[in-house]
């Protein structure tokens, strides 16, 4: 009796240590370099229709060490104590790269340019991975370097050529991880990008224009969808939403220049297919003020409506709160405003952003405002006003 009972638990402890959840990586540690079109720090294995959750995007050329390629994403190590994911698309496996036994930081500097940035530069030895987020009250911008330990023995700050940098200081949270803070001087987030020039990681941050009159600004609409990627269908009428999503754009770029606003950039003027990361490039290369993104909302419980405001980084969430509020007033409920929204153009912090679903077309009663043309010209109107709306809350420094 006791030999069988021996036999069945070394069975049962066999069984358990073959299965997925509990067998261990044999991958041998190699290096890979980031690549690729806009690659991605992912948090963990978890998945959904909009992707797995986002730790940031990176540039590209950053040296990775791969310790789990048993699954996709794969595995990699930011430092002694922390881990991310990547997909596999976005790693180039490089073997010329050498680990060295401790990468340093060296001198910092801050300064204004000529153009519409103040910009931090961090000397490095390598191009180490990262992950930056935004504060509020009080706003600034915090950055993890990984895989490095602090000879920063001085910050050279020019006071003088600075806009919308207060202060900037590091503090060494791990034994190597670097924090450092970007204060800044006005409440608000315009945004800001993050690149590296050789080994030097070169922080750009966007200043607050020196005039908050939405004429001045430049808007970038986009249009939800196009092409092959249909989007949602209408229950009653079976519209397209990406083809709503373009009548939209088209009526909030007519009433943006009826109401004096020149600069206004659409990411698709026509029924094309376009991938998110193009869309991506595009505005980064656009360099917007703000980027409205339309889109109708479904769901596969009827009763369900109203329209909603979508942002993923805290100092957006402004803007998103005026056009939620705005958008009340054309007669439709109140879906919510839903921060921390994993969808591409959401994901950039390189300018103010707000996703917006007018309604929605799985709801009858929604889906009748959707389709009249006239309600595209009310919603264009409520999209300007809470710009508007935004803008004097932050001259009011609300």
């Amino acid at each position: 009796m006791q030999s069988t009972i021996k036999k069945i638990c070394l069975f049962s402890f066999v069984i358990i240590c073959l299965s997925p959840s509990f067998s261990q990586s044999k991958t041998k540690p190699f290096w890979a370099k980031s690549t690729g079109k806009i690659p991605a720090l992912l948090y963990g294995l978890g998945d959904d229709r909009l992707g797995g959750a986002k730790m940031g995007y990176i540039d590209t050329s950053i040296n990775f060490k791969v310790i789990d390629t048993s699954r996709t994403p794969w595995k990699v190590q930011l430092s002694k104590y922390r881990t991310a994911f990547i997909e596999k698309e976005q790693l180039k496996i490089d073997s010329t790269i050498k680990e060295w036994p401790f990468y340093l930081t060296s001198n910092f500097k801050v300064f204004g340019t000529d153009s519409i940035y103040d910009v931090v530069s961090v000397n490095l030895d390598a191009k180490k991975p990262y992950r930056a987020w935004m504060q509020t009250e009080p706003a600034a911008i915090q950055l993890e370097i990984f895989g490095v330990q602090s000879n920063t023995n001085w910050i050279t700050q020019l006071p003088s050529t600075l806009k919308e940098i207060k202060n900037v200081y590091y503090t060494q949270t791990e034994e190597d991880v670097m924090l450092v803070t970007i204060e800044l001087k006005h409440k608000n987030h315009w945004g800001y990008s993050i690149h590296y020039d050789k080994n030097q990681l070169i922080i750009k941050i966007k200043r607050q224009p020196p005039v908050l009159n939405i004429k001045n600004l430049k808007i970038a609409i986009d249009a939800g969808h196009g092409g092959n990627n249909l989007g949602a269908e209408g229950v009653n009428t079976k519209i397209l939403e990406k083809d709503y999503t373009l009548k939209y754009a088209f009526a909030l770029k007519k009433y943006l220049n009826k109401m004096g606003v020149k600069k206004v950039i659409m990411t698709r003027e026509s029924d094309t297919s376009l991938e998110m990361k193009d869309r991506i490039l595009f505005l980064q290369q656009q360099e917007p003020d703000i980027l409205i993104s339309i889109h109708l909302n479904s769901n596969a419980d009827r009763e369900v409506q109203g329209c909603g405001t979508f942002y993923r980084h805290q100092g957006f969430r402004p803007l998103s709160l005026s056009i939620l509020k705005a958008m009340k007033e054309t007669g439709l409920k109140e879906y919510g405003n839903v921060g921390s929204f994993n969808f591409g153009l959401s994901g950039p912090t390189d300018y103010i952003n707000c996703l917006l679903e007018v309604g929605f077309i799985s709801n009858i009663e929604d889906e009748l405002r959707i389709v009249k043309p006239s309600f595209h010209t009310l919603t264009a109107s409520k999209v300007y006003k809470g710009i508007v709306e935004f803008l004097k809350n932050v001259q009011l420094g609300k």
